[in-house]
């Protein structure tokens, strides 16, 4: 059987317990993360030229992903609330284009509104024929008498004439008006839609930024198992080799 020697010994930073080697590990091994884990909990003393026990890492490993997966749930949180405060807290732009236009109607405006809408309607149409229809008829009539509008009905034409003449200007009004309301539409359409444009490239953003974080956490978290599973190797390995040796010295 092997003797038992003395083996190498060293001292923990953090427990300050003196362990053999074999149970040490350098502490420039530690990861950057995991070692900013050490010092925020109460190490200061903590350096990458000391020793720490597999305990204390293994402990400190854990409280790293438990405070990665906690930051990560509170950082989508924020995310959320941040998004929904810039949306509520913004200016918004959604109006009532109608109503803002018609406030500023005049009393003309609206007289030519009903004037155009009542000039183009089957209303007008039918009515404006009938009395076509029947000041030809009262004149036809009265042909042999004394008509007011004797054939070929000159004073009808003087009253289209008339009636066109001031249909047009008013129709024409109307319409300005109107394409006025279409351009104040369609401006107001074109801010909402910026402003859509931006706040989906803000969250887009705030999205990439968010993966790229966490995809960098989730890759610390793999190598910190890989590095679990590498000193596990480790460990196996050497009790291996001391069970060979073991054997190779025992008596026969």
């Amino acid at each position: 059987m092997v003797e038992n020697d003395t083996s190498p010994t060293g001292t923990c930073q953090i427990c300050k317990a003196v362990k053999p080697l074999d149970e040490l590990l350098p502490a420039e091994l530690v990861r950057p993360a995991v070692a900013e884990v050490i010092v925020a909990s109460g190490h200061p003393e903590f350096t990458s030229s000391g020793l720490i026990c597999q305990t204390d890492l293994n402990h400190f490993r854990g409280v790293y992903v438990q405070q990665a997966l906690e930051d990560e749930r509170g950082e989508l949180s924020d995310l959320e609330q941040e998004v929904v405060r810039s949306l509520r807290e913004r200016e918004l732009l959604t109006r009532d284009t109608n109503a803002v236009f018609d406030r500023a109607n005049t009393v003309g405006d609206r007289v030519a509104d009903r004037v155009a809408s009542f000039g183009g309607s089957w209303t007008f149409i039918i009515l404006f024929g009938g009395i076509i229809v029947l000041w030809i008829a009262v004149n036809a009539v009265a042909l042999l008498g004394k008509a007011f509008d004797p054939y070929p009905y000159i004073l009808l034409n003087l009253v289209l004439s008339c009636v066109a003449a001031m249909q047009a200007p008013i129709i024409m009004m109307s319409q300005n008006r109107q394409e006025a309301k279409d351009r104040l539409r369609a401006e107001n359409d074109y801010q909402i839609n910026l402003k859509a444009e931006l706040e989906i490239r803000h969250v887009n953003t705030k999205l990439d930024m968010l993966l790229t974080h966490q995809w960098r956490r989730l890759v610390e978290i793999q190598q910190i198992q890989l590095d679990l599973l590498n000193e596990m190797n480790e460990h196996h390995r050497w009790e291996r080799t001391v069970q060979q040796a073991d054997k190779a010295d025992a008596p026969t």
